[in-house]
């Protein structure tokens, strides 16, 4: 009865970036910059292989679904912060903030298990070209997605409910811009002993796909330093280039926010890095793979001159 008690009348105080009003100002007026650019940019990636039929295989397909991802990703923590500083308000709900944790977690997630399946394309595509098709069906590519949004919300749903277990009382300033499992165990006055350990065990299974990327990516290089031919090796390292550098900024930035070690650097160097996690990286993985991929590039062109078309033909008609 306490519980529900709770939930239903308990708010939380995101203190936001810094904290710091003339700061948040900044952040603000960055936030409304770059989320626009991460939906339009996404959304475009997704719209270019849609429309495409050239890019209609597993590498596209899957690169469209980690597009979509990072729409609602970017989406869960901005629009809630954009919309508190406009109306001078920094309280977030109970209920509010379970669901964005929930939700940051298993996206957090989904995104990892995507990155895992899209370095397996590319270790078979060049270890076993002669049998890509058949490994790589397209049954095989939604298995491997629906795969993936079913263990991101596995894995979100233990903490959320354990989370929503907790007692708060005294303090409830979440130290950052969003509701995040590590600040709200920090604010409970219950045992969480429990709970930091299932935390962990939710980085391990949110870092598994890692492993799988590392295996992935041996299998590409033992193959490609076997071809005699340069030329081949260089086209290789091209393919890969682009998810590799997506790889080293999204794991970067999340084992630098829950696994340094907590004494060696403060807290607003922790909720810069928690900012770029999920500000930046959903910004920077459709310019990375548009800058690099020729194919996107050409399609995102044809994409544009549709649309242009289009608007002109509205226009004339109007």
């Amino acid at each position: 009865m306490r519980e529900n008690n709770q939930s239903s009348t308990l708010e939380f105080i995101l203190l936001g970036v810094t904290g710091r009003q003339e700061q948040e100002d900044f952040f603000y007026i960055l936030f409304l910059f770059i989320y626009p650019i991460t939906l339009i940019g996404n959304l475009l990636i997704v719209l270019a292989i849609c429309s495409d039929v050239r890019l209609h295989n597993p590498m596209y397909f899957l690169l469209a679904n980690l597009s979509l991802v990072d729409i609602f990703f970017s989406s869960v923590t901005i629009p809630k912060m954009l919309a508190n500083h406009l109306l001078g308000s920094k309280s977030i709900s109970f209920g509010g903030c379970l669901t964005q944790m929930y939700f940051m977690i298993a996206l957090g997630n989904t995104d990892s298990y995507i990155l895992a399946a899209m370095a397996y394309d590319r270790a078979v595509a060049i270890s076993r070209p002669l049998h890509y098709t058949t490994i790589m069906s397209p049954r095989s590519c939604i298995w491997l997605i629906a795969g993936s949004w079913v263990i991101g919300n596995a894995n979100a749903l233990p903490h959320t409910l354990l989370t929503a277990s907790l007692s708060f009382c005294g303090n409830q300033e979440v130290a950052n811009f969003y509701c995040d499992i590590t600040p709200l165990l920090k604010l409970s006055c219950s045992d969480i002993h429990f709970h930091v350990k299932m935390m962990y065990l939710g980085v391990g299974v949110f870092s598994l796909p890692l492993l799988c990327i590392i295996v992935s990516y041996i299998r590409v290089f033992s193959t490609v330093f076997q071809v005699p031919s340069t030329k081949g090796v260089l086209k290789a390292f091209s393919t890969c280039g682009t998810h590799l550098t997506v790889i080293i900024v999204f794991y970067g930035t999340f084992f630098f926010m829950y696994v340094h070690p907590k004494s060696s650097h403060s807290l607003d160097i922790d909720k810069m890095a928690s900012l770029f996690y999920t500000l930046i990286t959903p910004m920077l993985n459709p310019m990375i793979y548009s800058l690099r991929n020729k194919e996107i590039k050409n399609a995102l062109r044809r994409t544009w001159k549709i649309c242009a078309n289009h608007l002109f033909k509205i226009h004339c008609r109007l």
